[in-house]
């Protein structure tokens, strides 16, 4: 999905800030000084006609050239777009820098996870002082253990712009390990292999993988997926028995519908091998006994379109959520040998009024992830005794289960955040139901959650559904419309935002911004219904919900229509080009991170990645009836001669989820026909993807950039220490 795995790195960088002095004489003597700089000569793309006709529609694109990733003049565009971007923020260096310093310092240089056991060994990832990457390490037995330095990520980025490693997986003796590795950020990976006992690198290395690679009990075979090298799709499932060639590797399933990804993975039970299909609206899932892994994957339920479902195995049967006849899921059991849907025996039945997300199962328990009124619970449910709902004391909060790996046991790792709670992890005892604390995310420099103030509002659209809201601020902000505040969103693919604590959002909070987040509909925070009202023929209530709670704020005074900010990306970018497009006087400047705001172009595109994946998110333009919807819409397809806000821009050359021509071509139309003498900002990561730069300190470059160019905006870019009462 596009955006997906992006999204929550994503939210990290969006700021606010609120203070306790008066702040808004700030605003009324300090303007941007971009807007003294209008005059330097703007980046201007070349414009080459190029006439795209479909249902007897013709689109002129002049900028559809910029879509040659390799091209000379392509490329000096990008890089004159950055030349520019750095000239208009030049005054805003040493703050961006102070900003970088700011943020950086929050984080504990020499952090250290919350250590998991799994299969006799405890599993540690942690940082050292001033390194970028994760050291990977374990320790046998006990803590008190020697530790086993497993993959050390300083060491094999070197000599890379980019290095990331997914997808580490242990053999079933403990001796080797899987993983994956992506040295471009087009999350196309490597896998290697790796003697745990010895050191030693083994020689097989297969490309063009997702990045895991999942073992069977024999410790010599594994199974991973392949990507298409042109669109990215995982279509194909291979056996690879180490010590032999990739090309003798055995294909065990190949997904030959293009709006279908494959994957894999293996029961927490250790006994089967699973491959799945999925769709957006259909998943597909086929098994095999992990003790014989040259054996016949068996299929669980055949597909059907509308028929989602997901399995996890317990005993001798299959635990399967689905919507078959629950638009909210409900959870059904099947005896493994009859997986069929009419075999399938309800465990807990379908609620209008709460989504069943997920489920984690355990020998004496199961774990139910359960939304309501668009915040997450966790349901305890003994196989024999009384349930309970685990109860944290607060109304807005992000509580979800941790990493579990070991199934006799009664501890249940959990994670916890709200907007004032740094992220917390415990161990709770699921029989006593207590709470262990084991690590709360240390704020370096001292954060004292009494000094700041979190909101939850309804705000009613305009056909009268209410739109949840969770905002943050430090405390003293003022509600009378005279300060800073940003809004965020998404808004899709049925992904809800949570209202969970940023330390580096605290460099905005801190200088008088109020932090918000619209959980429109597009999204399922208020269950399955949440997400289809905000999808295909839908998908303008999106865009409206996000509207009408911005002017909500400013009705209420929260800030003002001068003071009101928006951020969003990927899907969350789409959002931001279409209420520019629809509302253009209601922001005073917008942040957009790599967007998908040529809708019509990409989704006619099969070649392009991810294409075929979203028919059933967006519509496929080659029907009549969502080409013309989607046109409506599509921020590209949509500028127009009007004044538009100030706008920040942001993408990466490689990146592979939205591909950097959609925001290049954005920009450089609003450039040709915007009437205003806003300042509008192109930045390309030209060594970087979709997440953005790889390093644990380096991704926070781009989001002081951000930063200054909001404070900037907002006349907050002297406040250069924390507004306190």
């Amino acid at each position: 999905m596009r955006l997906y795995t992006f999204l929550m790195a994503l939210i990290i960088t969006v700021a606010l800030l609120s203070c306790g002095s008066d702040p808004a004489g700030q605003t009324e003597k300090t303007t941007s000084k971009m807007y003294e700089k209008t005059g330097l000569e703007q980046p201007q793309a070349a414009k080459k006609p190029k006439e795209l006709t479909i249902h007897g529609d013709t689109r002129v694109d002049d900028y559809y050239w910029l879509n040659q990733r390799e091209d000379e003049e392509v490329l000096a565009y990008l890089n004159a777009e950055n030349t520019y971007t750095k000239s208009m923020m030049s005054h805003l260096d040493t703050f961006q820098e102070k900003l970088y310093q700011e943020i950086i310092a929050r984080i504990k240089p020499d952090d250290t996870s919350v250590p998991y056991k799994d299969n006799g060994y405890f599993y540690i990832t942690r940082f050292e002082k001033e390194k970028e990457y994760p050291i990977y390490s374990r320790k046998k037995g006990s803590l008190d253990a020697p530790e086993e330095i497993m993959l050390n990520a300083n060491e094999l980025a070197e000599g890379f712009d980019y290095y990331n490693i997914g997808g580490r997986a242990v053999s079933p003796d403990n001796r080797l390990l899987a993983y994956g590795q992506d040295t471009l950020s087009r999350r196309i990976y490597t896998l290697r292999f790796k003697n745990l006992e010895t050191g030693e690198m083994l020689p097989d290395q297969i490309p063009g993988t997702t990045g895991s690679a999942v073992w069977a009990n024999d410790n010599e075979t594994v199974f991973y997926t392949l990507k298409d090298e042109t669109t990215l799709r995982s279509y194909k499932v291979m056996r690879h028995r180490l010590g032999t060639p990739v090309e003798e590797d055995v294909e065990v399933y190949s997904e030959d519908d293009a709006t279908f990804l494959a994957f894999a993975y293996k029961t927490k039970s250790d006994k089967y091998i699973v491959v799945g299909s999925y769709a957006t609206l259909s998943q597909e899932y086929r098994v095999l006994d992990a003790n014989k892994p040259e054996g016949e994957f068996r299929i669980i339920q055949p597909r059907e379109r509308g028929l989602e479902y997901s399995i996890a195995h317990f005993g001798d049967h299959f635990y399967i959520r689905t919507n078959l006849d629950a638009q909210n899921f409900r959870l059904m059991k099947t005896p493994e040998e009859k997986t069929t849907k009419d075999n399938w025996e309800e465990v807990i039945p379908h609620r209008k009024d709460v989504l069943l997300e997920d489920m984690e199962i355990f020998k004496d328990y199961l774990v139910l992830s359960e939304r309501k009124a668009g915040i997450t619970q966790l349901r305890v449910r003994p196989w024999e005794g009384e349930e309970h709902y685990i109860d944290f004391g607060e109304d807005a909060y992000l509580a979800y289960t941790s990493v579990n790996p070991e199934f006799d046991t009664k501890i249940l790792r959990i994670g916890y955040t709200s907007m004032t709670t740094p992220n917390t992890t415990y161990d709770y005892d699921m029989e006593g139901r207590t709470f262990e604390l084991l690590k709360q995310q240390e704020v370096v420099g001292g954060f004292n959650p009494e000094e700041y103030q979190s909101e939850r509002l309804m705000v009613k659209a305009r056909d009268g559904v209410e739109v949840p809201v969770s905002m943050v601020y430090r405390k003293g902000f003022k509600k009378d419309g005279t300060q800073p505040l940003l809004l965020y969103g998404y808004g899709s693919y049925g992904n809800s935002m949570e209202p969970y604590f940023s330390s580096v959002r605290l460099s905005l909070l801190d200088r008088g911004f109020a932090y918000a987040i619209a959980h429109i509909r597009g999204g399922e925070e208020m269950g399955r219904h949440w997400y289809e009202d905000g999808k295909l023929l839908n998908k303008k209530n999106t865009f409206t919900d996000f509207i009408d709670v911005a002017d909500h704020l400013v009705a209420e005074n929260y800030t003002s229509k001068e003071q009101l900010f928006a951020m969003g990306g990927s899907a969350g970018g789409l959002l931001m080009g279409a209420v520019i497009n629809m509302r253009p006087d209601l922001w005073k400047g917008v942040i957009a991170a790599v967007p998908f705001v040529d809708v019509v172009t990409t989704m006619l595109d099969e070649s392009i990645p991810l294409t075929t994946g979203e028919f059933d998110e967006w519509g496929n333009p080659k029907d009549k009836t969502y080409y013309d919807y989607i046109k409506s819409y599509s921020p590209y397809d949509n500028v127009e001669a009007k004044e538009y806000p100030a706008m920040m821009v942001t993408t990466g050359l490689h990146d592979s989820q939205v591909q950097y021509w959609e925001p290049a071509k954005w920009v450089a139309k609003l450039r040709e026909v915007k009437t205003d003498q806003n300042p509008l900002l192109l930045h390309t990561n030209m060594e970087a993807g979709h997440g953005g730069a790889s390093g644990r300190y380096q991704r926070y470059k781009e989001t002081a950039m951000e930063y200054a160019f909001l404070l900037d905006l907002a006349g907050r870019a002297e406040v250069t220490e924390p507004v306190k009462d």
